[in-house]
C-alpha cells in the first residue's frame, strides 16, 4: 500500500456506517457475507456491499469466495463473497481518526519531495487530493446538484466540522477538527483545512460553493460562500 492509499483508508473510516461495519467484522473474527453485515447495520444488502467493497479496495478488508452451504458440485449455488478485516491496523474512533488523517497527510507531504521544499504547499496539495477522492465518491453516488450538496454537508458533519447553513447561504464550520494541532500550528492547519474542503467541493462537483478563510476562533477558519 502506498501513502495515497493509506490516506484514503483513514478517511474512509471517518464515515460512521463504515466504522460500524468495520467494527462488526473485527469483532466477529471470521469472514462475513454482505447479508449478515447488512442485517447488523440495519441497511440493505446492496448498500452494505457498496461500503464493504470500498473498504476492501482500500485494503482495510480482505475478500474471499465460499459456498456458505458447504455443498459442492452442481446445484450447490454460487460462492458467496465474504469479507474479513485485513492485517492493516487503524484506530477507528472519530477523534483519533481525525488526527490519524492529519498525521498521514503531513507524513505524505514530508515524504513527497526534498526537505528544503515548501512543506506547507506540499501539505495543501496532499490535503486537496484526499478531499477530491472523497468528493469523487459523492459524485458517483449522488446524481443531482442538490443531492451532491446534501452529501457534502453530511460528509463535513461526519468528519466533525459541524457545518451550519446560514440564511445568507454561507456555510460556517463551527468546529475545527484539528483544534489541538491548530493551537500551535495555526497557519499550517488552516491551509490544510482550506485545501481539504476545497478538494471535497471540487471532487463532488459542487460549484455553487466556494472556500474562504476567516479567522473566527474557536470555529474552523474555513467558510463556504454561495455564488
Amino acid at each position: 500500500m502506498d501513502a495515497a492509499e493509506d490516506l484514503l483508508a483513514v478517511a474512509l473510516l471517518a464515515e460512521p456506517l463504515r466504522q460500524r461495519l468495520y467494527l462488526y467484522l473485527r469483532d466477529r473474527g471470521e469472514p462475513v457475507g454482505r447479508e449478515e453485515a447488512a442485517q447488523h447495520a440495519g441497511i440493505t444488502a446492496r448498500l452494505a456491499a457498496f461500503h464493504l467493497d470500498r473498504m476492501a479496495d482500500a485494503g482495510l478488508l480482505g475478500v474471499e469466495y465460499r459456498r456458505l452451504s458447504g455443498r459442492a458440485g452442481p446445484g450447490a449455488g454460487r460462492p458467496a463473497k465474504l469479507y474479513s478485516v485485513s492485517d492493516r491496523s487503524f484506530s477507528v474512533l472519530i477523534p483519533q481518526t481525525r488526527y490519524a488523517l492529519a498525521a498521514s497527510m503531513m507524513a505524505t507531504a514530508l515524504s513527497s519531495g526534498p526537505l528544503n521544499g515548501d512543506g506547507a504547499a506540499a501539505l495543501q496539495e496532499v490535503a486537496a487530493g484526499v478531499g477530491e477522492q472523497l468528493g469523487e465518491e459523492i459524485r458517483r453516488l449522488a446524481r443531482t446538484k442538490r443531492g451532491r450538496t446534501e452529501a457534502v454537508e453530511r460528509q463535513l458533519t461526519q468528519l466533525g466540522y459541524e457545518p451550519r447553513v446560514q440564511d445568507s447561504g454561507e456555510w460556517t464550520l463551527r468546529n475545527c477538527i484539528f483544534s489541538e494541532l491548530s493551537a500551535s500550528h495555526r497557519e499550517l492547519v488552516c491551509g490544510m483545512n482550506e485545501a481539504f474542503v476545497a478538494g471535497l467541493l471540487r471532487g463532488s462537483h459542487v460549484r455553487s460553493l466556494h472556500v474562504e478563510r476567516r479567522m473566527a476562533l474557536p470555529a474552523c477558519c474555513v467558510r463556504l460562500t454561495a455564488s
